[in-house]
């Protein structure tokens, strides 16, 4: 049995080709802020602070924690965002208020003196980035008419991608400068271009979107709220529960792949400029996502969310085996290349999927339940893999970089075909 639709109309006019971008733009700065955090410039600031021997095991620990505070901020603030009878709409404060203090605590990693203030940072940064990300995340079922919402969901996808390649290079450079020495300004430019992105796009959402007037909305007491933030009826919605079950194994892969690619560049690969190459390998992951995810978009809405769903997560294992034979900056490129194509059509059609699954009135929470699945998941799984790397490596060099593959390869096989278990509710029209 599904979750009761989203009641948003079929009716396309007033709804233009800008408005696909107004309402995506914001996530465009979230995947420029976060892919230059998890994948250059912290697992180089970390290098300051804690031993070459525990780097993993450290670098596990913050990701999963920022993770796990962001699994349990979205839900919640969709869920107020949702019941929100403010005068300047459900979506737009939340956005606001959240990207003003992720703006000001950017600053605080380049001023940090230990891991533990480093840590704390962090954590807040998570929080306050998701109590923006939740709200902004139920534009899609709020405004797109159901019959566009692949589209949608296509552009939501191309802007988040074009984010996450489009600095990661020019941040790799400018810490690469810094890990050699360069001095301090090398880090405080690569934090202050991400703050400035972020605010610019948190301006241009809220005095460009458009929301339409809550129906029924009203401020809700704050411990109903909360309680109702992570209920889900799990009879009515067992497709959408198999959903959060697959989307959280196949991007706990991602995730495990994204936080130790440098270390596994530098370790395994043993190219001597690992920051260069992983912004080289995040571009290359970034144009085949660009490749994949439009099309795979408009595709979904014509031959259904599931099958590209499952292809994407197969093809993604496809990427892990060539990883298995990474000996050079060549072999590491190709299986960017497929891991790329991989992602941008599961976050494309998986994206899609769950916004046909989100029971009506309530899609920011539903939504923020969906990213729990990849954040929660990821959280666990960064907690333990980063020390399974270091403890496996201490007993054969690199050892334990073939134990995160594995499991990486288990993750987006096992993901894959749990999906048939879910119903394709976009074919059934």
């Amino acid at each position: 049995m599904m979750a009761a639709r989203s009641p948003a109309s079929n009716d396309t006019r007033g709804f233009g080709p800008i408005n696909y971008v107004k309402i995506t733009i914001f996530g465009f700065a979230l995947a420029a802020l976060w892919n230059s955090l998890h994948s250059i410039v912290l697992p180089l600031r970390l290098l300051d602070f804690v031993a070459e021997a525990e780097k993993n095991t450290y670098l596990g620990y913050i990701s999963a924690a920022g993770l796990l505070l962001a699994m349990v901020t979205q839900p919640i603030a969709g869920a107020f965002s949702d019941r929100s009878g403010l005068r300047w709409g459900r979506r737009r404060p939340y956005i606001l208020g959240g990207a003003a203090v992720a703006v000001l605590l950017i600053s605080g990693i380049g001023f940090a003196a230990d891991y533990v203030t480093v840590f704390a940072i962090y954590c807040l940064l998570q929080v306050s980035c998701n109590v923006a990300q939740a709200p902004y995340q139920g534009f899609i079922p709020d405004l797109v008419p159901a019959d566009r919402r692949g589209l949608a969901s296509g552009v939501k996808s191309l802007l988040e991608i074009v984010g996450g390649v489009s600095l990661v290079r020019l941040i790799a450079l400018f810490m690469e400068h810094y890990s050699t020495g360069g001095g301090a300004h090398w880090l405080w430019l690569s934090l202050g271009i991400l703050a400035a992105i972020l605010l610019g796009t948190m301006l241009a959402t809220v005095l460009t979107v458009r929301e339409r007037p809550a129906a029924g909305g009203s401020r809700q007491p704050l411990l109903p709220t909360l309680y109702q933030s992570f209920r889900i009826d799990v009879r009515a919605n067992r497709a959408f529960i198999w959903f959060l079950v697959s989307r959280l194994l196949v991007l706990m892969a991602f995730a495990i792949l994204q936080r130790f690619a440098l270390y596994f560049i530098r370790d395994v690969v043993g190219i001597a400029s690992p920051a260069a190459v992983t912004g080289d390998l995040l571009i290359v992951v970034g144009i085949c996502m660009l490749a994949a995810v439009y099309p795979a978009g408009r595709l979904s809405d014509r031959t259904g969310r599931r099958p590209i769903a499952i292809f994407s997560g197969l093809f993604g294992a496809l990427g892990i085996a060539v990883l298995f034979l990474a000996d050079s900056y060549g072999v590491v490129i190709l299986a960017g290349g497929i891991l790329g194509i991989a992602s941008g059509a599961f976050l494309s059609t998986g994206w899609a999927l769950a916004t046909d699954l989100v029971a009506s009135g309530e899609e920011a929470r539903y939504l923020g339940l969906a990213n729990l699945a990849g954040t929660g998941g990821s959280a666990l799984v960064l907690l333990t893999v980063g020390r399974l790397i270091d403890l496996f490596n201490t007993y054969d060099p690199n050892l334990g970089y073939s134990v995160m593959l594995l499991i990486c390869f288990i993750y987006f096989v096992v993901g894959s075909l749990l999906l048939l278990k879910v119903t394709d509710w976009s074919q059934l029209k």
